[in-house]
Formats: structure tokens, C-alpha cells, sequence
């Protein structure tokens, strides 16, 4: 018998290690566990894990359509997880284990030490490449050095790389009648010890994932270029959960992307780019497992003196800093579990570079709240905005939270959708209320620090660290 253990992969089309167990034409059975101990360490959003849970019924429903029964495990860690799979492998006599690889430090080490437990008990382990366009460590520059500079990354990527289109999944006639030794299916009464947060405003059925992928390509993307940055408007994918969870595969994504013919508009390409970006970080992790530590990626940044004050930490989460564009964005965030792409660059900077609190906090807080929480994509964003990291924005380069704001939502229609007590500012203060004459009458606070000041002290502290 075939064992395929689904981690974050949640489908069954263009998933390699699914497709690899059904062509070997045995018996194949399925297997998710749940680590809730481990999550918690993650710090995983529970609007994450109830997208997992939710998810999990329909690839349940997906992998029964092509003959294969999920098995639902909770453990509580890793090392628990792999003491499960061993169990089963001997438990249904399974000859091969299928999986797919995770590029993690934590994830790394769990599927070496299920390498050399199999291996003692003459069961193999494959794993197969998946989370990304192209394999880790396989694109390389003239030296044969991994990139630091995205540009030259993507080029090359692209170089080496076309799209394929997605073969369809093949059911598995070998099953027959494989007999379940016990009832470890999931159901409404498995045990998910984690806690959950309503995600129903993202459907789970794969039909309606894709459906949001075909209109997002036949009705969004053309315009996306012009129009990602203003988060009062419908215009970025909503599929990064998808991708986050593997519900949805990057190839698929770019698949449906040239489903009409060769060539990409304007819009097509800025998407295409942004996925590039997460196999930029997915590979930088797979070279640089510090970062998996939460270690800085460039030298210098040790020595920066971060200010580590709760009460700012505490009104930055909440989205009491008194800067609209910030609060609103971390309100979007609390309340749905998302944000806005340009939003995150701009909360990012304002806790970096207004607030001076470590970026680690920071980011350990996104991935405590984002449906769409993925490590690599989340650190690397968080380096980049911090200027700690690969290929990072440059220290000097400091967004103002009011110009932002003025340039990307200039009616305030994002800031009153998600701060409804400046509903009556007008457009002129929206973005600096604190200005406007009747300001005392509205219940929102003054900003907790003065931007230009802080841009100062901002510039002095990374140069202290960089002259160290």
C-alpha cells in the first residue's frame, strides 16, 4: 500500500505526491494530522486553522471521488506526527509514504527524522517539489550562488521555466475494497484542538476556488497593475489562503493566467511578478535556515536599538495610532484575518520605522491574525519593510503614513469603511484628522508620535548600526 500525507497541499489536482502514489498502481490511502502543540508555537491564526478544518472535508470529499479514504490523525507536535505515520506504515503494511516538501526549518527536521525511522523498517519516503514555480536551489546565478536581489531572480527564473498546463488526477482503480481497520475518517466529531475563527467569507469548495481564480484572470487581472495598490478597490486575487493552505497551487495560478494564449498584459505580468516574489522566499529560506530563527538576514541589523514598548505594541494591534491609513488597515486585518498588499507594507514600516519596535513582534502578530499566514512570504515582507532583509527596501526609504494615505485612498473610503468614527472628517483631514477644527468632538485618538521626528531618529539608529 501507498500512504500520502497531505500537509499544506489541500488538494488533489497538480499535487506531485498524490499523483506519484495513484501511478504506482497499488492500494493508496491518505493521511492529514492535525499538530495544534506545534501550530500554537507557529502562531497560526485560528481563522487559518478553521480554513484548514473547513478545507479538509472537501479534499475528504475530492480524494473519495477517485476511490481514496483521508485519514484524520491530532497529534501534538511534529515528533508526535512522525511516531504516527510510522505506526500506520506498519499498521496497513505501507511500502512507500508520499509527501510533498516544506521548506521550514521545524518541517526540515521532522521529515529527515521520518526518513531514518522509515528507513529502519524498510518503508520509503518520497518527497516530491510542489510549493513552488521552480525547485529551491535550482535557480541559481553565474557563480552559482543563490540570488539577494529579486529582479535578477525573476529573470532568471523565467529563463529556465515555462508553464505546463495542469493534468487532470487520475482515480485510483487499484484500491478495491481496502479495508479501514478502524473509523479515523474526518466528521463533524473528530477532535481539532485548536482554537477557530469564522472564515466563511472564503469558500473552500474546489469549484468555487477556481471559479475566483478563472474570474480573477478574466475580469480582474487586466486592470491589475493600475489598481492593486488602492484598497478601496476589489483588485488583488484573494486567493493567497488558497495558496497559503495549498488549496490552490501556484502553477494552477499561473496555468489559468495563460489560458488565453502566450502572451501576458500589463496586469498579467505585475500578478506573475508577485508570484515570483513567494518562490523568492520560499528559496531564500531554503538557503538560509537562520531565517527560520527569526534571525536578520543582513549583518548590520543586530545592532539596531529597537524600542520595545508595550503600549505602543498594544496601540498599533488595535489600531489606535492616531494615522487613519495604519488603523484602518490593522482593524481589516483583526476583523477578516486579511490585508491589503500595500497596506502591509505601509503598517510594516510605521511599526519599524515611526514606532522603532522590533519587526519580529510584528511579524509574530500578523501570523497570529492572517488567513493567509505563510512563513516565508510573512518574514520576508517583515525583513523587506524592516530594511533587515534580502534584497530590503533601503533603511533611508521611510513611508509617510499621511502621504500614503492621501495617495492611495484619497477619498478616504477604506479609512471610513473600516474607522466609521471619521465618517465625518472631511476628505481635506482624512488622512490628518487631528487637523481638522472639530477634531476634539470625535471619539479618535491624536497620533502617538510625531512622523517627522521619528523619521529622524529612524535614520540615526540604522545608521549607528550599519557604522557599528
Amino acid at each position: 500500500m501507498e500512504l500520502v500525507w497531505f500537509r499544506r497541499d489541500l488538494r488533489v489536482d497538480d499535487n506531485p505526491a498524490l499523483q506519484a502514489a495513484i501511478r504506482s498502481n497499488q492500494p493508496v490511502v491518505a493521511l492529514f494530522i492535525a499538530t495544534p502543540q506545534q501550530w500554537q508555537q507557529h502562531n497560526m491564526a485560528p481563522r487559518q486553522a478553521d480554513l484548514i478544518f473547513r478545507r479538509l472535508s472537501e479534499l475528504q470529499t475530492d480524494l473519495s471521488q477517485l476511490n481514496i479514504t483521508l485519514l484524520y490523525k491530532e497529534v501534538d507536535t511534529f515528533d508526535d506526527a512522525v511516531d504516527e505515520v510510522v505506526g500506520l506504515c506498519q499498521q496497513y503494511a505501507v511500502t512507500t509514504v508520499h509527501a510533498n516538501h516544506e521548506y521550514e526549518l521545524n518541517e526540515v527536521n521532522r521529515d529527515e527524522q521520518l526518513q531514518q525511522r522509515l528507513g529502519d523498517q524498510k518503508t520509503e519516503l518520497q518527497l516530491y517539489h510542489d510549493r513552488c514555480l521552480t525547485v529551491p536551489g535550482s535557480v541559481l546565478n553565474k557563480q552559482g550562488n543563490y540570488f539577494k536581489v529579486f529582479t535578477p531572480f525573476k529573470k532568471a527564473l523565467l529563463a529556465q521555466w515555462q508553464p505546463r498546463p495542469i493534468v487532470k488526477v487520475e482515480a485510483c482503480l487499484a484500491n478495491g475494497d481496502i479495508e479501514i481497520k478502524e473509523p479515523q475518517w474526518l466528521s463533524t466529531s473528530s477532535p481539532f484542538g485548536y482554537p477557530r475563527e469564522d472564515s466563511q467569507a472564503w469558500p473552500v469548495g474546489t469549484q468555487a476556488i477556481r471559479q475566483r481564480l478563472r474570474d480573477f484572470c478574466q475580469d480582474t487581472v487586466e486592470h491589475y497593475q493600475q489598481e492593486r495598490d488602492f484598497p478601496a478597490k476589489p483588485s488583488t486575487s484573494q486567493l493567497s489562503a488558497y495558496l497559503a493552505i495549498g488549496a490552490l497551487s501556484p502553477r494552477q495560478c499561473v496555468a489559468r493566467l495563460y489560458a488565453n494564449g502566450d502572451y501576458l498584459n500589463e496586469g498579467g505580468s505585475t500578478w506573475l511578478s508577485e508570484l515570483i516574489w513567494r518562490d523568492f522566499y520560499q528559496h531564500l529560506i531554503f538557503f538560509e535556515p537562520k531565517l527560520c530563527k527569526h534571525k536578520d538576514f543582513v549583518e548590520w541589523a543586530p545592532h539596531i536599538r529597537w524600542d520595545y514598548s508595550d503600549d505602543r505594541l498594544i496601540q498599533w494591534q488595535e489600531g489606535r495610532t492616531g494615522y487613519p491609513i495604519v488603523d484602518a488597515a490593522m482593524r481589516q486585518l483583526n476583523q477578516t484575518g486579511w490585508m491589503h498588499n500595500r497596506l502591509r507594507m505601509v503598517v510594516a514600516g510605521f511599526f519599524t520605522k515611526d514606532l522603532h519596535l522590533d519587526w519580529r513582534l510584528g511579524e509574530r502578530y500578523f501570523m497570529s491574525k492572517l488567513i493567509d499566514g505563510d512563513f516565508a512570504a510573512n518574514n520576508g515582507g517583515w525583513q523587506w519593510c524592516a530594511s533587515t532583509g534580502c534584497d530590503g527596501q533601503p533603511y533611508f526609504r521611510i513611508f509617510n503614513p499621511i502621504s500614503q494615505g492621501e495617495r492611495f485612498d484619497a477619498q478616504g473610503e477604506f479609512v471610513r469603511h473600516w474607522i466609521p468614527e471619521l465618517k465625518a472628517v472631511p476628505n481635506k483631514f482624512i488622512h490628518a484628522p487631528w487637523l481638522w477644527s472639530e477634531f476634539d468632538s470625535i471619539d479618535y485618538p491624536p497620533p502617538i508620535v510625531d512622523h517627522k521626528v521619528e523619521r529622524e531618529i529612524t535614520l540615526a539608529l540604522y545608521k549607528e548600526a550599519k557604522d557599528f
